[in-house]
C-alpha cells in the first residue's frame, strides 16, 4: 500500500513540476505584453505632452499613469531590471515601427484596446498565456 501511495505522490510532485514551468512561460508572455504596453504608453503620453495642447493633458497624464501601472504589474514577475530593459527594447521597436516620430495610428491600432485588457485584468491574461504556453 505504502507503495501505491509513493507512487501517487510522484505523480503529483511530476504533474506540479510541469505546471510551474508553464507558468514561467506564461508570466514571461504576460511580462512581454506589459513591457510591450509600457512602452505604447510612454510613447504616447510624450506625443501628447510635445503638443502642448492643455485639453489633451489629462490625457497624456492617464496614459502615463497606465505605462506605470504596466511597469508595477510586470515587476511582479520579472526583475524591474529586467522590465526596465525590456520596456526600453520595446520602445525602440515601437519608434522603428512608427511612419514618423508625430504619427500614433499605428501602434494605437495595435495596443490601444490590447493594452487595456492587458493592463485591468491581468489574471485573465496570465490564465489565457497559462493555457496558451501549455
Amino acid at each position: 500500500m505504502s507503495g501505491t501511495t509513493y507512487a501517487c505522490t510522484l505523480v503529483i510532485a511530476v504533474g506540479l513540476l510541469s505546471f510551474d514551468a508553464t507558468a514561467g512561460d506564461a508570466e514571461d508572455a504576460l511580462t512581454k505584453e506589459l513591457t510591450e504596453c509600457a512602452a505604447y504608453y510612454q510613447i504616447a503620453s510624450s506625443a501628447i505632452a510635445a503638443m502642448n495642447a492643455p485639453q489633451m493633458q489629462a490625457v497624456g497624464d492617464r496614459l502615463k499613469l497606465s505605462g506605470e501601472q504596466a511597469v508595477a504589474i510586470a515587476n511582479k514577475y520579472q526583475s524591474s531590471e529586467d522590465v526596465n530593459q525590456a520596456v526600453i527594447a520595446a520602445t525602440e521597436q515601437h519608434k522603428a515601427s512608427m511612419p514618423n516620430s508625430k504619427s500614433l495610428g499605428p501602434l494605437m491600432g495595435i495596443y490601444k484596446e490590447k493594452c487595456k485588457v492587458v493592463i485591468s485584468q491581468p489574471d485573465k491574461r496570465l490564465d489565457y498565456w497559462t493555457m496558451a504556453t501549455m
